[in-house]
């Protein structure tokens, strides 16, 4: 008897433990998910989009942003995921 309440307790205190590595991350307790990083050398045509592994890039003046649709709504890429070097292909406007 003594050694199933030890277990019990044991049980309960791994539990309240565990509980405790759960932290939520990004805003309101949300996840972030974040892209791959973007190659570093990126060869970017004339309508400034790359795509990689299920995300879509966007690359404006002086920033990246990311989407998984191409016409969705964007997040900015953090610089740790931005390329070392862009080379423009075609005449960007």
């Amino acid at each position: 008897m003594k050694s199933l309440s030890y277990m019990v307790l044991t049980l309960l205190f791994a539990m309240s433990i565990l509980t405790a590595c759960i932290v939520p991350s990004g805003r309101g307790g949300f996840d972030v998910l974040l892209p791959p990083p973007l190659p570093v050398i990126l060869d970017l045509g004339p309508d400034r989009y790359y795509y990689q592994d299920g995300y879509h890039y966007y690359y404006q003046g002086d920033r990246w942003q990311y989407s998984r649709e191409r016409n969705g709504s964007r997040s900015d890429l953090p610089r740790s995921h931005w390329p070392n070097e862009i080379r423009q292909r075609g005449d960007w406007r």
